[in-house]
């Protein structure tokens, strides 16, 4: 990476080594996506370990073991990311209602209603929430592949938004 006289004065006598530069490639865009994309992310991994024991259908039970292991580990990436950056961690939003400043994110009322569920009306409940859920992840991993600046990040945001989508169409064919 080259950088100009100005740029290696503020990095000190060390040389600029590759994750020094991975580390430097990212904007605002890139911050605000794996800050709100981890709540995001923690919710859904809250609604899927809800499904474990409150869901009738075993299709609706195998889709939330599939949304925890795939999101787990992006939280921990993201976090890796915010942490390598030198940006704060989102703190625990357990409790708070977050629905409306994130796209897609569950309201303290509508996640105590699915607590408060099981069976087949669980079932109902968590696929309509996981839509509106996963819609809201598509609309941050839009924005952080128009606008982000990280590669890693840019990257992931399309993954998710791939699997996510995919992950709609299974649903609405169990809700059907």
């Amino acid at each position: 990476m080259d950088m100009s006289d100005s740029e290696m004065a503020g990095m000190g006598d060390s040389s600029p080594s590759s994750s020094e530069s991975a580390v430097a490639d990212f904007n605002d865009a890139d911050v605000a996506f794996a800050t709100n994309m981890i709540p995001h992310h923690q919710q859904a991994v809250e609604m899927a370990e809800l499904a474990e024991t409150r869901a009738e259908s075993q299709e609706v039970k195998d889709l939330a073991a599939q949304i925890k292991s795939a999101q787990d580990p992006e939280i921990e990436t993201m976090t890796g990311w915010l942490t390598a950056w030198s940006q704060p961690l989102p703190e625990d939003m357990g409790g708070m209602d977050m629905s409306g400043s994130m796209p897609g994110m569950m309201s303290t009322e509508e996640m105590q209603n699915l607590e408060g569920a099981s069976g087949a009306e669980f079932d109902q409940m968590f696929l309509t929430m996981m839509i509106k859920h996963h819609e809201g992840a598509i609309a941050m991993a839009g924005t952080e592949q128009t606008e982000g600046m990280n590669e890693a990040a840019i990257k992931l945001a399309g993954e998710i938004e791939e699997a996510q989508t995919s992950e709609i169409a299974t649903i609405k064919k169990l809700l059907n």
